[in-house]
Order: structure tokens, then C-alpha cells, then sequence
């Protein structure tokens, strides 16, 4: 499989590799028999994929994206070239706006067959979220230096390490009553493994995939509302969910040290679905898979009495 693969050999270099993310595509990369590079912040986080690499496949670097040198030495003499930076704090117009327009620089000038930057579909139809504003303008740097990059937009990602099903898992199993922000927001939850694939395809064909698009979404549309009593079903708990309004909602996001930020309730509120006239998973000979598949082995550990809890009810 590796010797019949485009990036078998090949030096792929993953900018913030070391996050929930990369870690799977890194995976998805190494099977290919690709030489991986993980420039990020905190390069040992990903250690652990230490195991999973050949000798001298797999190398670990810091590197600050806010600085023009630092990106552009991490990027010497790549092959590749894959943004997962993403970001809801600091300084979000520089790391997720300015600095990809810098690594696509880089990839052009040492003569990078691909560039894939990975953004996020974050609709803002009022025009109030910097989150969404800094994504669309990384996109638009991305491609003015290197028009043959590969946009790839994925909807909320889950996995059974994210922080997504995670955060609400953990409330559902500890409190009686939930409550639930932008009840009716629609998502199109996307499983980890196949956004990693995605990445790899897109990274490995630039002659096909090279200077487009793709929204990745999963095969349902779900509301906040039904991931939470998805979760607690999986969970065999009974909970009791109030939806929230959307004003106290947005006075709960302005607040200091909450889990959601202004930006992400303005986002959830617009919700994060595919485009209708948009190429996505389809068009990259990939079939998603539901949040149905996973949800109720992932669950098992919040579960009362875990494993045994089949057996104790019974």
C-alpha cells in the first residue's frame, strides 16, 4: 500500500499536529509511509505517536506561527504541507488569518507539491464573530499564495478523545438537570478518522484535488438538543434538559471562565451544516460515518456502573 501511495517517502510537515486532529491524521500519513514533520507549540504532546512511526519517520519541532522565521524554517524542504492551527483565545486574526497566507509562502518558495489548510465552516451571516472573520481571511491568504492549496471546512468534530462529546458527557453523568444552548442549532457531526482521510487524499492528489474546496460534514444533521439526549441515553441516565433562550445564552458566553466563548455561541447559533451546492465527502470518494456507530460503546465509561451496568439492571 505505502510503495503505491503519492506521499510514500515523502516529507509532509503538519502545522499544530500535536492536537486532537493531528494525531490522526499523523496516523493516517505514517500508513502512507510518509516522513512526518509536527511543527507545533508543544511538540511533545505528540509523543505518543512515537511508537507508530519507522525509525526516522517522524519528527517533533516547536514552532511559534506568529513568527514569519520560525514558520518558514519548520517548512524547509517540505513536500507537503498541512495547517490544522485553529484557535478560540489570543491573538486569533495573526495565527488563523496572517499566518497561513505565511506557511503557504514558505510551501511555494521550497517548492511544496500541496498545501492543505484545514478551516471550519463558520457561518456569520451578522458579520460579529472574529473567529469566523480571522478563518475566512487565513483562507483567502492561503490561496493568494499558493492557488493550487486545498480549502477543507469540517463541521464539528467528534472522536472518542475530543472535547466536544467529552464536555457533554461529563455534565450529563454529574447533574439531574442539563442546560442546553441553542437547542435547535444544527450540526453535521464529523468522525475524526474520516477528516483525517480527507486530509491524507487531498494531500497525496493535488492534481485532483488541488485549488477547491470541501465542507465535510457527517450523514446526519442533528440539533444541540439531540446530541445531548443522544449522549444521556448512551449513558442510561434519565436528564432532565431545559433549552435556553437565546439571550441568556449570550449572557452566559460573555461571561468570564465559562466553557463557551462569544464567538463560538454566535457560531452554534448560525449553525454548522454544509452547503448545499458544496463538494464535501462525496467528491473525495469518502463515506462518513455516523455519530450513531460510536456513541454508545464511547459512552460506556460515564455510565453508572460502566460495564457491568447491562448486568446489574438485568
Amino acid at each position: 500500500m505505502a510503495h503505491s501511495n503519492p506521499l510514500n517517502g515523502k516529507l509532509v510537515v503538519l502545522m499544530g499536529g500535536s492536537g486532537f486532529i493531528g494525531n490522526y491524521v499523523a496516523q493516517a500519513l505514517l500508513e502512507r509511509g510518509a516522513r512526518v514533520r509536527i511543527a507545533s507549540r508543544n511538540p511533545e504532546r505528540a509523543h505518543k505517536l512515537k511508537p507508530l512511526a519507522n525509525l526516522g519517520q517522524l519528527q517533533l519541532v516547536r514552532c511559534n506561527v506568529s513568527n514569519q522565521a520560525s514558520v518558514a524554517k519548520v517548512i524547509e524542504g517540505a513536500d507537503a504541507v498541512i495547517n490544522l492551527v485553529g484557535v478560540f483565545s489570543g491573538d486569533i486574526k495573526q495565527i488563523m488569518g496572517e499566518s497561513p497566507g505565511w506557511m503557504a509562502e514558505a510551501a511555494a518558495a521550497t517548492g511544496a507539491s500541496a498545501f492543505v489548510h484545514v478551516s471550519a465552516i463558520a457561518r456569520d451571516p451578522e458579520g460579529v464573530s472574529g473567529y469566523a472573520q480571522a478563518k475566512l481571511l487565513g483562507e483567502e491568504r492561503v490561496m493568494g499564495a499558493f492557488p493550487k492549496a486545498t480549502i477543507l471546512r469540517p463541521s464539528i468534530v467528534f472522536g472518542e478523545d475530543d472535547n466536544f462529546l467529552n464536555m457533554f458527557a461529563g455534565l450529563i453523568s454529574m447533574m439531574p438537570v442539563i442546560p442546553v444552548f441553542g437547542p435547535d442549532a444544527e450540526l453535521q457531526p464529523v468522525y475524526v478518522d474520516d477528516v483525517a482521510e480527507a486530509i491524507a487524499r487531498t494531500a497525496a492528489h493535488p492534481d485532483k484535488f488541488g485549488g477547491k474546496l470541501f465542507e465535510l460534514g457527517g450523514p446526519d444533521v442533528l440539533t444541540m438538543m439531540d446530541i445531548n439526549e443522544r449522549v444521556a441515553d448512551a449513558e442510561r441516565r434519565k436528564r432532565m434538559f431545559i433549552p435556553m433562550p437565546d439571550a441568556a445564552s449570550a449572557a452566559f458566553a460573555m461571561m468570564p471562565l465559562t466553557p463557551m466563548s462569544r464567538d463560538q455561541w454566535y457560531l452554534l447559533k448560525s449553525g454548522n451544516t454544509v452547503g448545499d451546492d458544496t463538494a464535501g465527502f462525496k467528491q473525495l470518494g469518502i463515506d462518513p460515518k455516523p455519530l450513531s456507530l460510536f456513541l454508545e460503546r464511547w459512552m460506556v465509561r460515564y455510565r453508572k456502573h460502566g460495564r457491568f451496568e447491562n448486568r446489574l439492571s438485568a
